[in-house]
C-alpha cells in the first residue's frame, strides 16, 4: 500500500503537538537538567559539529536539551542549525529515489538548501524536525533569563538533495560563510527500522539491549563512511539504514572538513502506532559529536 505522505505529515504534526503539552514545564526542565550531563560546548568552540534526534521528545529531549545547553554555553555569537528535509510529498521522495539511482540531483527542482530568510523552495515550513530543538532552546533562554532578542541568532537550514556532491548544492558557499564563528548542530534520525519500515519480520529486532546495539552498529557505520570523505558511500548507507540524515550529513562533513565521529548517547521511540503497523516498528535516536581531526 502507497504511503500517504500529507495524512503521515498532519499525524506528525498533531503528535508533536500533544507530546509537547503532555510534557508541560515541569518536563521540559527534567530534560534540561538530565541535558546537562554531557558538557559539549568545547566540541562546537573548536568547530565541531553535535547530533541531535527528533523522535519523541519523551524519549530523546535530553539529548536535544544537551545540544541546546551547548551551544549556548560555547559563547557563539550565532548558531546554525542544520535541519532534515522530509520527504513530505510523492515528487520530492520520488526525486530522492532517482538520485540514489544515480541520476543527477540538478535535474530536481528541490535540489539545493531551504531556510528562513532564503528565497526560493519554502517545504521546510512544514517540516517537524526542529519543532523540539525550537522548543529547548527557548526553554533553556528562559531558564537563563535571556531574552530571545539578547540570545544568539538561530539560523535554520535544510540541505536536500546532496547526492554525492555536497559541494555542488547550490546555496552552499552562502552557507559555509554563514558557518563561519558558528556554534553548528544538526539533526537526524539514523537508523529506523521494523515492520512499519519495510523490513522482513524474520530480520528485525526488538528496541531491547540486542537491537540498540545492532542500531548503534549501523549508525557507527555511517559515521565510518563521513570520517572517510565517502559522500555518495554515506548516502547509500542512509538508503540501506532509513536514515533521514543523508543530506545534512554530506553537507557538515564537507564544509568542517575531516572529523571523528562518536556516539554519546543512544535512544529508542516505539513508531508502531504512528505507522498502523504491528511491532517492531521504532526509531533510534542517538546523541552524536563530531569532533575536527587536528
Amino acid at each position: 500500500m502507497e504511503l500517504n505522505r500529507d495524512a503521515l505529515q498532519k499525524k506528525i504534526h498533531a503528535l508533536y503537538a500533544r507530546e509537547h503539552a503532555e510534557l508541560g514545564e515541569r518536563g521540559t526542565l527534567e530534560h534540561l537538567d538530565r541535558g546537562r550531563e554531557w558538557k559539549l560546548a568545547n566540541t562546537l568552540r573548536a568547530g565541531g559539529i553535535l547530533i541531535f534526534p527528533h523522535a519523541s521528545v519523551h524519549d530523546c529531549g535530553y539529548q536535544i536539551a544537551a545540544c541546546a545547553q551547548a551551544a549556548l554555553d560555547s559563547g557563539a555569537d550565532k548558531v546554525v542549525a542544520l535541519s532534515v528535509l522530509h520527504a513530505f510529498t510523492p515528487a520530492m521522495e520520488a526525486a530522492r529515489v532517482a538520485v540514489a539511482a544515480g541520476d543527477d540531483p540538478a535535474a530536481f527542482k528541490f535540489w539545493g538548501i531551504q531556510g528562513p530568510g532564503i528565497g526560493g523552495r519554502q517545504e521546510w515550513r512544514g517540516d517537524h524536525a526542529l519543532i523540539s530543538w525550537r522548543h529547548f532552546w527557548r526553554a533553556e533562554l528562559k531558564r537563563r533569563g535571556i531574552t530571545e532578542d539578547e540570545a544568539p541568532p538561530v539560523y535554520e537550514r535544510y540541505p536536500y538533495l546532496a547526492g554525492g556532491r555536497p559541494q555542488d548544492l547550490p546555496g552552499i558557499d552562502e552557507l559555509a560563510r554563514l558557518m563561519e564563528g558558528a556554534a553548528v548542530v544538526s539533526t537526524a534520525d539514523p537508523f529506523h527500522h521494523g515492520i512499519g519500515y519495510g523490513d522482513a519480520p524474520e530480520e528485525t529486532y526488538d528496541h531491547d539491549e540486542e537491537g540498540l546495539a545492532h542500531a548503534r552498529s549501523v549508525i557507527e557505520s555511517g559515521i565510518s563512511l563521513l570520517e572517510q570523505g565517502d559522500y555518495w558511500g554515506y548516502n547509500q548507507h542512509c538508503v540501506e539504514a532509513k536514515s533521514d540524515a543523508r543530506d545534512t550529513g554530506q553537507v557538515y562533513r564537507y564544509l568542517r572538513g575531516p572529523m571523528s565521529g562518536a556516539v554519546l548517547d543512544i535512544s529508542y521511540t516505539d513508531a508502531s502506532e504512528l505507522y498502523d503497523q504491528p511491532k517492531p516498528t521504532w526509531v533510534a535516536g542517538a546523541l552524536i559529536e563530531w569532533t575536527p581531526k587536528s
